[in-house]
């Protein structure tokens, strides 16, 4: 089954068609994916600062991490559930729309990012942890975390501009 045929079956679950025909949930699951990627870019945002010594300088980034991440992920959850939820709503139209292509290859980078960063750049943290200036990979990790973010919100917030519905 290739993806297309996968999102023409995506399309035809009850969920996909309730979600499509009730003009109650396609809204409740816009506002929850837009609160929950709110939370997600905005806790990213506090970490990408902080690697760029822009905030937090006198805080260690390895306890600001302890911090975020749970909240980080909780929120990443739920935009990806009610994301997936969206998707399925139209997969086909959204499957072929440029603006929502570039979102998932820009998240498909932005996860690349950051496990180099965590698998790699990160390994060294005891050396930089509480330095207010941090590596020039670290800096680089979080200038191109929150470009990516920033882009994606971007191109999310395009497609309900360019699709047809």
């Amino acid at each position: 089954m290739g993806l297309l045929s996968f999102c023409h079956w995506l399309y035809d679950t009850s969920l996909a068609e309730a979600v499509r025909e009730n003009e109650v949930l396609f809204p409740w699951f816009e506002s929850a994916h837009v609160l929950a990627i709110t939370v997600v870019v905005g806790s990213i945002s506090i970490v990408d600062l902080r690697l760029l010594g822009f905030a937090s300088r006198s805080r260690p980034v390895s306890a600001l991490l302890r911090e975020v991440l749970p909240v980080t992920w909780t929120a990443f959850v739920i935009a990806l559930i009610t994301g997936g939820t969206l998707f399925a709503s139209n997969a086909v139209e959204y499957y072929g729309n440029f603006s929502f292509r570039m979102k998932m290859l820009l998240m498909a980078i932005a996860g690349l990012n950051m496990l180099a960063f965590h698998f790699i750049t990160y390994r060294s943290v005891g050396r930089w942890d509480q330095s207010a200036q941090v590596p020039a990979a670290v800096r680089f990790a979080g200038g191109a975390s929150l470009a990516l973010w920033i882009a994606i919100i971007a191109f999310g917030r395009w497609i309900g501009f360019t699709t047809g519905f």
